[in-house]
């Protein structure tokens, strides 16, 4: 496995990031213990996960199943880098969600505790809230520091002005700020290359991709249809969009004799300001499958032939669009 640096910290992380949004909804607890098993195998020690995953209010499903697999013992905690998410709606009153320093405090709390555990690695902003001052929020994470509750904060689905407002407002108290940001990003969904991942390289932000396959789709949709694997309905109409990209796309990685998935994964690894694509596997062949894509060396040509297929918007801004 290879290990580089959370942004600009000098945290080691595995280059790629176990997504668990999985477990619990399409994953049997059994089957997610023996995933992260054989991920900490691997060598995968940076795990994801969100107070809202499991997808029932307030229970936080898929933290729980984690704390459950961390009190078998053998040292699993130790040998994980956990991130976790607060923002989402976790109760029916008004102030069980959102970026208040209350939630921010309670939800804390209440993912320490299903995870069994006594701090939090990474806890990340899972959305921008609008309506909650940066001296508020960071008041908040800045306690939860002190408390040894929570080593570092990232965000998620922040825009480029966000990641400058909230770390030069960091930066006036002292404070490291925003050390990461998880966005969506992949071969297709590239619109971040135009504010975000500049805002990320100035202020030192490890950008850790979330949806690096495009929802599947760059994992060999076409082929999998041709197998009779069908896909969701809202994946059926993506296909249909994309198709002439995702035939041309899928033929290329067949021409250099690689699986899709890799290469988009590949794709992503090539930039140092990606931290750790989020592979989130169902299954154990998901998962070992996607080591593969940390030994492909895409060369300058084949990167030019993707960008071809999968054109971005044309580089940061504002040279994305104007002279």
């Amino acid at each position: 496995m290879e290990y580089t640096r959370l942004g600009r910290t000098a945290l080691k992380v595995s280059r790629l990031c176990l997504g668990t949004m999985n477990f619990g909804p399409h994953t049997t607890e059994a089957d997610s213990y023996a995933i992260m098993d054989k991920a900490l195998d691997l060598g995968i020690n940076f795990f994801d996960t969100a107070n809202v995953y499991g997808w029932k209010k307030g229970e936080g499903v898929t933290e729980q199943i984690i704390g459950r697999w961390w009190a078998q013992g053998g040292g699993r905690r130790e040998k994980v880098v956990i991130a976790t998410k607060v923002y989402g709606v976790m109760g029916d009153w008004p102030n069980e969600s959102r970026l208040s320093a209350l939630h921010i405090r309670r939800a804390c709390e209440d993912s320490l505790r299903r995870m069994q555990t006594d701090y939090i690695d990474l806890y990340q902003m899972h959305h921008i809230d609008r309506n909650a001052p940066w001296e508020e929020v960071w008041q908040a994470m800045e306690t939860l520091v002190q408390q040894g509750k929570v080593i570092y904060v990232g965000s998620s689905n922040f825009a480029g002005w966000h990641i400058a407002q909230a770390n030069e407002a960091a930066k006036a108290r002292h404070f490291m700020g925003l050390v990461s940001e998880q966005s969506l990003y992949n071969l297709k969904d590239r619109m971040i290359e135009m504010e975000v991942i500049p805002a990320c390289e100035y202020y030192g932000l490890g950008i850790i991709p979330w949806s690096p396959l495009a929802g599947g789709m760059l994992g060999g949709a076409l082929q999998k249809a041709k197998e009779g694997r069908r896909a969701s309905e809202n994946q059926q109409k993506m296909i249909e969009k994309h198709y002439s990209q995702l035939e041309r796309y899928e033929a290329f990685c067949a021409e250099i004799g690689e699986q899709p998935a890799d290469v988009a994964l590949a794709w992503l690894l090539k930039d140092p300001i990606v931290t750790a694509p989020i592979i989130g596997p169902r299954t154990m062949e998901q998962l070992t499958g996607s080591l593969r894509a940390l030994e492909i060396k895409l060369s300058q040509e084949q990167l030019k032939t993707l960008d071809e297929i999968w054109p971005g918007p044309g580089g940061p801004a504002p040279e994305a669009y104007a002279w």
